[in-house]
C-alpha cells in the first residue's frame, strides 16, 4: 500500500507556496509512488480532518501562481477544544496519513517541533517573505517581496522628484530588516532604517536635508519594526495576530510628519503592506520553492521526521527544528554599515 502524506500551509501567505506543493507532489508521486492530500486552511484542516486530494492533475501549472491553493490561517494545532496531539493522531489514523509536511514560518516551525515531541510524524519547509528564519540562507518569497518593494521605490521616486517631496516607504519584515535593506539598496534609497540599527531623528533629518540641498528628492525606506531611540517598543496599534504577536505597521506614517516638521520638506509616507505578499512569485522564488518541495519529498520518504529543508549556498540541506528556531536571523551590523556610509 502506498504511503500517504498530508501537506499544510500555515501563517501569512507567501509567493512560492504553490510551487513547493507542486514540487513535493510531483517528485513524491513519480519517484516514490506516494500519495498526497492537502489540509485546508493550515492547522485547522489537520485538527478537523478537512482535506483535499493532491495529485498531478491538482498541481498542474501551479508554480507561477501566488497564494496557496490549500488556504492558510493563524489557527494553532494546540487550540482548544479540539487541538492537541491525541486528537491529531486520531485524525491522521482515520485518514490513513503517515506523516505531515508543514510549510510555514517560525510560528509554524515552533508548533511542528512541539508536535514532533508529542509523537507526530512531521517535517517542515521554511517560508517567510521576511527572510528571518535562522539556519537557511534565504527563504522563498523574500526575492518576490524585494522585487515588489524595489518597484514601489522606483515609482515613488518619480512622483517625489516631480513635487520635490521626501518620500517614506514602509516595508514588511517584522523584527528583521532584510526586505528594507535589499530593496533600499536596489532602489538607491538615501536612507534605510531597520530594526537592528537604531538611528536618531536628527541623523535621519540630516540625511534628508543633505539630499534636498543637492536638488534631489529624498527617498527613505523604513522597515515596519524600526524604532527611534526614544521608543520603548516597535510601533503597533493593530492589536495581536493569531500567535499573540503585535501587528506591526505604521512607523512610516509616524516618521513622515516628524521629518517634515524638522526639515521643512514636504514629506509623504506610503505603507506597502500586503502588496508584498501578493501576485506571482519571481523566477528565483519559483526555482527555490520547487527545489524545496522536491527535497521535502525525499525527506518524508526517508522518514526524517523532526527536520526541515534549508538552503545553504546552492545546496538544499536538512536541519532540525531546533536549529531553525535557534535565533532570529537579523541583518548583521557590518552589512548595514557598508551601505550606511553612502546615505544622504
Amino acid at each position: 500500500m502506498a504511503k500517504r502524506f498530508g501537506i499544510l500551509t500555515s501563517g501569512g501567505d507567501c509567493p512560492g507556496l504553490n510551487a513547493v506543493i507542486r514540487g513535493a507532489v510531483l517528485k513524491g508521486e513519480t519517484v516514490y509512488g506516494h500519495e498526497f492530500v492537502g489540509f485546508k486552511d493550515g492547522w485547522y484542516g489537520l485538527v478537523y480532518g478537512d482535506i483535499m486530494e493532491l495529485d498531478r492533475t491538482h498541481v498542474r501549472g501551479l508554480s507561477n501562481q501566488g497564494g496557496t491553493i490549500l488556504g492558510t490561517s493563524r489557527f494553532g494545532p494546540y487550540t482548544e477544544p479540539d487541538g492537541g496531539p491525541e486528537n491529531i493522531k486520531k485524525v491522521l489514523k482515520n485518514l490513513e496519513i503517515d506523516g505531515v509536511i508543514a510549510i510555514g514560518g517560525d510560528g509554524t516551525a515552533s508548533a511542528a517541533k512541539r508536535l514532533h515531541g508529542d509523537g507526530i510524524n512531521i517535517v517542515g519547509v521554511p517560508k517567510t517573505i521576511d527572510n528571518d528564519i535562522d539556519a537557511t540562507d534565504y527563504t522563498f518569497g523574500f526575492n518576490t517581496a524585494v522585487e515588489i518593494a524595489t518597484e514601489a521605490i522606483d515609482r515613488l521616486r518619480t512622483t517625489g522628484n516631480s513635487h520635490k517631496r521626501c518620500m517614506v516607504l514602509e516595508v514588511m519584515g517584522r523584527h528583521a530588516g532584510w526586505i528594507a535593506l535589499h530593496s533600499g539598496i536596489a532602489g538607491g534609497a538615501h536612507a534605510i532604517l531597520i530594526p537592528e540599527q537604531p538611528e536618531s531623528l536628527n541623523q535621519i533629518c540630516a540625511w534628508v536635508t543633505s539630499v534636498r540641498n543637492r536638488g534631489r528628492a529624498p527617498m527613505v525606506v523604513v522597515a515596519e519594526g524600526f524604532k527611534l531611540p526614544d521608543m520603548k517598543e516597535e510601533y503597533s496599534v493593530k492589536g495581536l495576530d493569531g500567535f499573540n504577536r503585535p501587528r506591526l505597521g505604521g512607523i512610516g506614517e509616524v516618521l513622515a510628519p516628524l521629518i517634515e516638521e524638522r526639515t521643512g520638506i514636504e514629506t509623504r509616507a506610503t505603507v506597502l503592506g500586503h502588496i508584498q505578499r501578493g501576485g506571482v512569485p519571481t523566477a528565483w522564488d519559483r526555482v527555490l520553492a520547487t527545489r524545496m518541495g522536491m527535497a521535502v519529498a525525499d525527506l518524508v520518504a526517508e522518514g526524517g521526521w523532526g527536520q526541515m529543508v534549508a538552503l545553504h549556498g546552492t545546496e538544499i540541506n536538512r536541519i532540525t527544528f531546533d536549529e531553525a528556531l535557534g535565533k532570529l536571523k537579523q541583518v548583521p551590523q557590518d552589512q548595514y554599515q557598508e551601505i550606511r556610509v553612502i546615505f544622504g
